[in-house]
């Protein structure tokens, strides 16, 4: 078995890799029939140098392996034929400008293995930069926060070393009481989570956080029955929210009359009810002031998201009255942070948490016969055609 990790080619350049050094050198020792190769990057946050001093092959072809691996979408023209591919395809959820490059993957008869797609046997998601958008986000929350009243300043989280350092600016800040709340249970709100807690701001139930005042900030977490609630008044579980999301309507509004920032790290399906609605950001007392929509769909469940920012321009006001985007110190404005490639802040600590979860939940599945199903679950294309768990994609390839 050869891998290869190959260069990153889509622009804005994204520096991360779906592997370190490190990782690469475990993987060599514990698999000794598999060879690796890194293609030469000058843009990669791991220089070339680092792979070689660890005895890892670096070159400028890496089209005698089998399997490649890479982070963003691979652009056409670079697609090698008759290779199986892991990288981030953005074709899930027949997303218009990726149609193509599926096409292609199949034309070019390429074994297509999203990271999305690397889910275990009840359908949870295995890996992802997850957890660092989460952590960026929340960072950069404050950030918004401190230019917005001019409070204080923080260096970009991407100038800085790693999670680390991040969290000592953090430390340094001196907060008025806010009322922080978080959406989403999973790696992304548990990255924001992780950040809140190193700041040793206090956690608090849901009901004391909206029935209780305090002199510190605090934060509350909270997962979708928290802020969503039944058409008919029944009260029942997750199930019956993820199997009948349209007998649902948003219950969100009881936070944005007590919160002063809304950090997003919530999963939203298509069917889902809107969460933060225009009605709400226009309501009187609604108290929202900064909303870090680290899920960031455009047009989607948060209404002031009206686009995604740029790690080089991350914030842009929103005007609840007139439902558009204005200055960030225009006084009515709410300040929205909504990058949509957060993990790129952080690319040494990303790549190498994404690659300790490769390592430990797929990597195994080459040597093992696949036991646990991991690479069949994931595999979206064989043999030119679409794989059966994806066949719903047939019409969007068709350009239908």
């Amino acid at each position: 078995m050869k891998f290869g990790i190959i260069k990153e080619r889509k622009n804005p350049p994204d520096r991360r890799v779906v592997f370190s050094p490190n990782e690469l050198a475990k993987i060599k020792q514990l698999y000794h029939d598999c060879t690796v190769k890194v293609e030469s990057s000058d843009i990669r946050i791991f220089p070339d140098v680092q792979y070689q001093s660890m005895g890892i092959d670096v070159t400028n072809d890496v089209s005698d392996c089998d399997v490649l691996f890479g982070v963003k979408e691979v652009p056409v023209e670079n697609l090698i034929p008759n290779k199986g591919y892991f990288f981030f395809s953005h074709t899930i959820k027949k997303q218009p400008y990726n149609r193509k490059l599926l096409q292609a993957i199949l034309d070019k008869n390429i074994d297509l293995y999203d990271h999305e797609t690397i889910v275990d046997a009840h359908n949870r998601r295995l890996i992802g930069f997850g957890r660092y958008a989460g952590i960026v986000g929340a960072y950069n929350a404050f950030r918004a926060f401190g230019i917005k009243f001019e409070l204080f300043k923080m260096p970009k989280a991407e100038t800085l070393s790693g999670k680390e350092a991040l969290i000592t600016h953090l430390k340094r800040l001196i907060l008025p009481p806010l009322k922080i709340v978080v959406s989403g249970t999973g790696k992304v709100g548990n990255g924001a989570k992780e950040i809140l807690d190193a700041m040793k701001i206090k956690e608090v139930t849901v009901e004391n956080y909206l029935t209780k005042t305090y002199t510190q900030p605090v934060y509350t977490q909270i997962d979708v029955l928290d802020y969503n609630k039944r058409l008919d008044g029944q009260v029942l579980d997750f199930t019956d929210f993820y199997h009948n999301p349209k007998e649902y309507t948003s219950d969100f509004e009881k936070f944005t009359k007590v919160s002063d920032m809304f950090i997003t790290g919530h999963f939203h399906a298509n069917e889902s009810p809107a969460i933060l609605t225009r009605e709400m950001l226009q309501a009187n007392d609604c108290m929202i002031k900064v909303v870090a929509d680290v899920s960031c769909d455009v047009n989607g469940p948060i209404a002031c998201t009206l686009r995604s920012s740029t790690i080089a321009e991350p914030l842009y006001g929103y005007l609840p009255s007139e439902h558009k985007e204005v200055d960030v110190f225009h006084p009515a404005a709410i300040v929205v942070m909504a990058v949509d490639n957060l993990p790129c802040e952080l690319p040494k600590d990303a790549s190498e948490g994404f690659g300790e979860m490769f390592s430990q939940h797929v990597i195994p599945a080459f040597f093992n016969g696949d036991k646990d199903g991991i690479l069949k679950r994931a595999k979206m294309t064989e043999n030119g055609k679409l794989t059966e768990r994806f066949s719903y994609l047939q019409d969007y390839v068709d350009g239908k």
